[in-house]
């Protein structure tokens, strides 16, 4: 049977701007014996609705088939949510939970041990390390078997969440997310390992998380610094999702979306930490952008960033930020001007040019705008441009050694990004 149920959009407002979830959706699906043939139907009779409202709008004039993929996820968002972990674990029979956090977040591991009384906690492994390094997986593994845990539960960001995949895809035990960041790792079936100092990163479906938890109250104490960092982060993912070889408008839509919102609620949370309203928004941004990452592919930046990170152990959130703006740069000339467009509107303060409203952002966070300030030198950036363009990968713009290594010679340098790559 085949239900498809009229639902309220969402809508709340922070700094005056007003956000609704999924605007343009008219139902939520429910159950279907031919899902993609109803589904379909009716998603069709609620965007023909807005195709007559927006006639000169690119994006509905030229229409092109493509494919979307929805990761088969679940996510439960809000206040408290945390507390629904039980009845969670009762939902997919489950009783043995191994719990996964980095050094840093062992408390925030109890409180969720001091939850599940009802439930034999195999135990806390509280050794979760930045780019997943096999040793420590292999470590965690160990753990896991003499504790005969029958799931994992982490609670973090990502380098605890890429621990927990690492272990599922491994393992093939039920993974459920918390995550305390804005990552975004959380909603992918994307892994990234480093071995003997090489980042390698793989996507499988298997790797996706079966379910997240998304509890606004567990980000109210991430530092300002990190809030910043891990929600540019998340941008990077809905910048790259707009040109990706397989972008789609579904994914668009998430995607600019999730732009809008962080842009929005990133400089809020520095004027205001403790702003709920601020603290929801960017969760809700960094959920729709990891949804992004996982459903189309990632080009130049993410192939820095992790190039880069890997490499020379540079600090995942932190590189993404400081890489974005200049790999966007690189790429702008290659994009569509529908998606210049596009970007350029999502930036407050662009004028049009989102690399100049990136900027604005990252002057409004206060965060560092150089690599070398995490160590990486200068006889680097040779290296990192070599690896970088070692193998071929989808990218807007033909990716050429001179102009990659330019990119990674002004991340380095902490100069403003500038159009003329």
């Amino acid at each position: 049977m085949t239900t498809l149920r009229p639902v309220a959009t969402p809508r709340f407002a922070v700094a005056g701007v007003r956000f609704s979830l999924f605007p343009r959706t008219r139902y939520i699906y429910q159950h279907s014996s031919t899902p993609s043939q109803k589904l379909s139907f009716h998603f069709r009779k609620s965007v023909s609705r807005n195709f007559a409202s927006r006639p000169s709008d690119p994006l509905y004039n030229a229409m092109e088939p493509f494919v979307y993929n929805q990761n088969p996820s679940r996510v439960i968002f809000g206040s408290g949510t945390l507390k629904k972990l039980p009845e969670e674990l009762t939902r997919q029979n489950l009783t043995k939970p191994l719990i996964l956090s980095t050094p840093e977040q062992v408390s925030q591991a109890e409180n969720v041990k001091a939850l599940l009384t009802d439930f034999q906690v195999a135990g806390i492994f509280s050794r979760a390390t930045m780019h997943t390094p096999t040793e420590i997986t292999d470590e965690a593994l160990e753990f896991m078997k003499s504790a005969s845990a029958d799931c994992l539960i982490s609670i973090g960001g990502g380098s605890t969440i890429g621990l927990g995949k690492a272990m599922s895809i491994r393992t093939g035990l039920p993974h459920i997310c918390i995550p305390t960041t804005y990552a975004g790792s959380e909603m992918t079936p994307i892994l990234g390992e480093t071995a003997a100092g090489v980042k390698k990163t793989r996507s499988d479906p298997k790797i996706l998380p079966g379910a997240v938890i998304y509890d606004v109250d567990l980000t109210m104490s991430l530092p300002v610094g990190m809030s910043s960092t891990s929600g540019v982060n998340a941008i990077a993912h809905s910048v790259e999702a707009l040109y990706a070889t397989n972008a789609n408008p579904v994914t668009s839509l998430l995607a600019l979306e999730g732009i809008r919102a962080l842009a929005v609620a990133l400089p809020q949370i520095v004027e205001n930490s403790s702003s709920a309203e601020a603290r929801q928004l960017a969760l809700y941004g960094a959920w729709l952008c990891g949804a992004c990452l996982g459903t189309v592919g990632m080009s130049l930046h993410h192939k820095l960033c992790h190039t880069l990170g890997g490499t020379f152990n540079l600090p995942h959130a932190q590189t993404h930020t400081i890489v974005l703006p200049h790999a966007l740069a690189y790429n702008f000339p290659g994009l569509s001007p529908d998606v210049q467009k596009r970007l350029g509107e999502a930036f407050p303060g662009s004028n049009g040019d989102p690399i100049v409203g990136l900027n604005v952002l990252l002057e409004k966070l206060k965060v560092e705008r150089g690599l070398k300030a995490y160590g990486m030198k200068e006889e680097d950036i040779d290296k990192a441009a070599d690896l970088a363009v070692a193998n071929p990968y989808a990218n807007p713009r033909k990716v050429e050694r001179d102009g990659v290594r330019e990119v990674i010679r002004r991340a380095w340098a902490g100069e403003p990004a500038k159009q003329d790559l």
